[in-house]
């Protein structure tokens, strides 16, 4: 199957990008690394990547604007889209040498009437390891290569395998999260926490996920990965059941029955 133009360019920063992860994440001891917050790592690569991403969305689109991780908001012209950019999304993985972690661009439209952003309608998660490459359009469905991603058919909280993310120093609720894991635990098959939220996301569209949830997110962290969800047949929402356009503070994810369930479970935690 052909990638369609706007995922093509997406696609091709993410793995020039992604050689070059690649690449360093092979002689890890040597890089360059600097603290940017409590916990909080930000190393050469990292820098590196996003310029490289930035400089192909650039050449691609040269009137569109971006929200990026370490470079922050740069304006475009405010009638056309934005790219959505993490270029190294698990980066304390990295910089510890465990093989998990990925790229994410994603395209955010504007409103029409002018108020501000809208609909994430294109996203593109890309893991250097394994080159894989999921990407989503709206109303295109999720995709895996070429090859479609439905989220997972389970019904029940007992087979359900359930991803999360858990607040470490300076980030993070951790008694809210210890009462939602509470909650969910018992009820659930498995709880795993791998470290990049795109890829739990673009695994959840792919159903080796059942569910995710985690809060304390960047727009980066979610805006491919969700859409990724919801073009697999998925539902996201925040905490309280609500669908915004990028899920940045909150996001629960799952398949409609099992949505549903884990809301009850989750809302109730966070009630206590």
């Amino acid at each position: 199957m052909a990638l369609p133009g706007l995922i093509r360019v997406m696609e091709r920063a993410a793995r020039k990008a992604g050689g070059r992860l690649r690449r360093d994440f092979g002689e890890i001891e040597h890089l360059q690394v600097s603290r940017k917050g409590p916990s909080d790592f930000v190393s050469k690569a990292d820098r590196i990547a996003e310029r490289t991403i930035y400089d192909e969305l650039l050449h691609a689109r040269p009137d569109w604007g971006f929200v990026m991780e370490e470079a922050g908001t740069i304006e475009g012209d405010p009638t056309k889209p934005r790219w959505i950019v993490d270029p190294l999304d698990g980066t304390s993985n990295f910089l510890h040498g465990i093989p998990h972690f990925a790229v994410s661009i994603a395209v955010q439209e504007p409103k029409l009437d002018g108020s501000g952003w809208g609909e994430v309608t294109a996203g593109v998660v890309y893991q250097p390891i394994t080159d894989e490459t999921y990407w989503a359009e709206k109303t295109r469905g999720a995709w895996l290569h070429d090859g479609r991603l439905r989220v997972s058919s389970r019904s029940r909280l007992s087979d359900a395998l359930i991803g999360t993310g858990i607040p470490y120093g300076g980030h993070g609720d951790f008694a809210e999260w210890g009462r939602i894991f509470a909650a969910i635990g018992p009820q659930v098959a498995g709880i795993r926490r791998f470290g990049a939220a795109s890829l739990d996301l673009a695994w959840l569209a792919a159903g080796r996920f059942d569910g995710f949830w985690e809060s304390d997110l960047a727009d980066w962290d979610t805006a491919a990965g969700c859409l990724l969800v919801r073009e697999a047949g998925g539902f996201v929402s925040d905490y309280r059941g609500r669908s915004q356009p990028i899920h940045a503070k909150q996001v629960l994810a799952a398949n409609d029955s099992l949505h549903s369930k884990l809301h009850k479970l989750l809302a109730g935690a966070v009630k206590a």
